[in-house]
């Protein structure tokens, strides 16, 4: 009977030992995301994990008893000095690190699975528990949010992107860091210089090798300028060149505009504001 018990608690130890690292090594708002995408093992979890210091007094209490027990019923078989020795390493070896590390590795999976074992113990403890889980609630506060810096998320995709059960592609990745970068971006670092740019003098005759030109640039809006580069008087559609007719000019089909001009320092997500307020690009 003695070796039962002694059995059972060892389990009971590991059960709680895991539960703790494991559960509360979950991020409430990592659990929350996980729940919001439909997430069914974080939805199980979340359930008791949303009132951590409730779990956390539940399972320390219950990993206490058993060690009691534990400590109790190996006195009786072994002598003192003996008891001690061995109560302390099945509790460190089998009721802390060997559970704890297999529960770090697979929190959801195994958590998932004994969420009903750990909503038993919740209402066991329950009327010591929540007394002093709320008195932690008072003294500590709420738990605190976890808030990723844009590093961090930058950090996060990139590893996301790397591991081989991610739905995350290598074109998705650019498009998120991209997204991430943008506000941080001027618009000198993604314009293309002035004397590299492809324009067109408004006197220009649009003939075969001029048309050839514009598809070759790749460029759907071509600069207009007047005599002098510098002096941009507007923007050809690409698109106004379908069903052209002969001898026509670059001034016959662009459309003359005020040009709309920013600073090369401005930062993209103002000036981005700027083209929705003006519904211009």
């Amino acid at each position: 009977m003695s070796y039962l018990i002694i059995t059972i608690s060892i389990l009971l130890s590991a059960f709680f030992s895991a539960i703790t690292i494991g559960f509360l090594g979950l991020k409430k708002t990592e659990l929350e995301s996980k729940v919001k995408a439909g997430n069914k093992k974080a939805q199980k979890i979340y359930a008791v994990r949303k009132n951590g210091n409730l779990l956390l007094v539940t399972m320390l209490m219950g990993n206490v008893l058993v060690n009691s027990i534990l400590s109790v019923f190996l006195s009786s078989i072994f002598s003192g000095t003996i008891a001690v020795v061995f109560s302390t390493a099945l509790i460190v070896i089998f009721g802390e690190i060997v559970p704890q590390a297999i529960f770090y590795r697979h929190a959801l999976k195994l958590g998932s699975i004994l969420v009903p074992l750990v909503k038993f113990f919740i209402f066991i403890f329950y009327p010591l528990a929540w007394p002093l889980s709320k008195i932690l609630d008072v003294v500590l506060g709420e738990e605190e949010e976890t808030i990723w810096s844009k590093r961090e998320m930058k950090e996060m995709i990139k590893i996301h992107e790397d591991s081989e059960d991610s739905e995350i592609d290598g074109d998705e990745e650019k498009i998120l860091l991209g997204a991430l970068s943008f506000s941080d971006k001027r618009v000198k670092e993604i314009m293309t210089p002035k004397n590299v740019v492809f324009s067109l003098e408004e006197s220009v005759l649009l003939s075969e090798n001029v048309l050839n030109e514009i598809r070759y640039s790749g460029f759907s809006r071509i600069p207009v300028y007047r005599k002098e580069k510098n002096n941009i008087v507007g923007v050809l559609n690409v698109k106004s060149l379908i069903n052209l007719g002969d001898n026509k000019l670059v001034s016959d089909v662009y459309s003359e505009e005020k040009i709309f001009e920013v600073s090369e320092y401005k930062k993209l997500d103002n000036l981005l504001n700027q083209f929705i307020t003006r519904k211009s690009h």
